[in-house]
């Protein structure tokens, strides 16, 4: 772990503040579930330097959104496909957004028709 002092971290979403039984409290779940989803794939908690699992807010929000479709009645590892699948597809819409941006802009730059070129019907 840095020696920052935690309140450097207060901002950091991905800093891992949460010890394991902090975050499964705060999830209103277990630890095993927590262990579930990182033995799934989905969050890959850092570890303290006496090996203990550190939960940072990003995975937080991913092992509670887990914990919703679990509770739907969802498989914890179906869960996890489906978060990477919702991750990945917003990945997807946000660069197909981008590249329509950066189209509109470059159609934008391209100059257009000369008005003395051919075709402009100036008799001759």
């Amino acid at each position: 772990m840095p020696d920052n002092p935690p309140a450097g971290h207060l901002d950091d979403d991905d800093y891992p503040a949460y010890t394991m039984g902090r975050a499964a409290d705060l999830l209103g779940t277990t630890p095993a579930f927590l262990r579930a989803v990182g033995e799934a794939g989905l969050i890959t908690p850092l570890r303290s330097e006496g090996g203990h699992r550190r939960y940072s807010r990003r995975q937080l929000r991913i092992a509670a959104r887990a914990r919703e479709l679990v509770g739907q009645g969802t498989p914890v590892e179906a869960a996890c496909r489906i978060i990477d699948l919702e991750d990945r597809l917003g990945e997807a819409l946000r660069h197909n957004e981008e590249l329509r941006r950066d189209e509109e802009l470059r159609r934008d730059e391209e100059p257009r028709g000369r008005p003395d070129g051919p075709g402009t019907g100036d008799g001759r």
